[in-house]
């Protein structure tokens, strides 16, 4: 699984560094999403980075079965 950010379309809520700390980070500058590249692979990682994906208010964040 791939996750994809946009951080054109992100608004900085957050509610993706609080679902997927081990996955996601927010900019100091503007507080738009960050992908750890160093986050953890395998089933809880998947879970965790759908639920991050339905949390997000604006949209930004994507999978595809594609690997990373």
């Amino acid at each position: 699984m791939r996750i994809q950010a946009d951080t054109e379309r992100c608004v900085g809520a957050g509610m993706c560094a609080l679902t997927a700390p081990d996955l996601f980070d927010q900019s100091d500058e503007d507080g738009t999403v960050v992908l750890l590249p160093d986050g953890p692979r395998g089933p809880d990682a998947d879970a965790a980075a759908r639920e991050a994906v339905e949390r997000c208010p604006s949209g930004a964040l994507t999978l595809t079965d594609r690997p990373s």
